[in-house]
């Protein structure tokens, strides 16, 4: 999925919970507070927090996967 389709999805979603973006995204990954979603072929990882009660999300990053890679492993370590 590229990351137009992926914003074609979610202007139109209204999602209640990460259950129900897991309906539209079955790749798509909690890490919190983020949600990571797999975009361009799976080559990219574009970062969000979701604000359900306010039907908002904010795009944190959007970053190749081996820079995802490394972010993670040290946002795990809260150098992030």
């Amino acid at each position: 999925m590229v990351l137009r389709e992926w914003h074609t999805v979610v202007e139109h979603a209204e999602f209640g919970d990460f259950n129900h973006v897991r309906e539209f995204f079955n790749s798509a990954d909690y890490v919190p507070p983020y949600t990571v979603f797999d975009v361009g072929g799976n080559n990219y990882r574009l970062v969000v927090v979701i604000r359900y009660r306010f039907k908002k999300i904010f795009v944190q990053k959007v970053m190749t996967h081996r820079e995802y890679d490394d972010w993670n492993k040290l946002y795990r370590k809260g150098k992030g």
